[in-house]
């Protein structure tokens, strides 16, 4: 026969570990909810700098059917030499010859549940396309931008525009 006081003891403890392993599934959950960006976090007007810190051009992020994509809002500079509205020369395809206001440069990234990936990001000033990578920061207010050719790649950091 098991004495009372060694049953009593026994069912603390198992008391104890299940509320600290209930515990440490709490905090994994909320701490997995804040380490993985929200898709949701992306969306919106995103301000690109080029290489000397200057701003470039204004990116909204927006959603269609699960994908995301990023159009140009404005340029700092939307005309060219001319006075003309600066156009994607060196596009091909639909692209080409459009206005850069207005064009969609990043296209078809998905979620995978860290990083937006699977998509491409097209160089307006050049007509190349790469394939991209993208994810926010853990506030939320920047994100790193990726283009990768084969082996080669360029992060460029977009701050949120508020």
């Amino acid at each position: 026969m098991i004495p009372m006081k060694f049953l009593t003891k026994f069912l603390n403890l198992f008391k104890f570990l299940i509320l600290r392993n209930l515990l440490f599934v709490i905090f994994f959950i909320l701490l997995a909810a804040n380490i993985y960006p929200n898709p949701i976090e992306i969306l919106g007007l995103w301000v690109t700098y080029d290489e000397i810190g200057g701003e470039k051009s204004v990116v909204e992020i927006f959603e269609d059917k699960g994908y995301f994509y990023g159009r140009i809002i404005s340029l700092r500079e939307p005309l060219d030499e001319n006075g003309e509205k600066k156009k994607c020369h060196h596009c091909n395809g639909l692209e080409r010859d459009k206005p850069m206001v207005g064009l969609v440069i990043i296209q078809n990234m998905i979620y995978d549940g860290e990083e937006f990936s699977g998509g491409s990001i097209l160089d307006p000033l050049t007509g190349n396309i790469y394939k991209c990578r993208m994810e926010t920061s853990s506030n939320g207010d920047k994100l790193k931008v990726r283009g990768i050719f084969g082996l080669f790649g360029r992060t460029q950091t977009w701050i949120r525009k508020k």
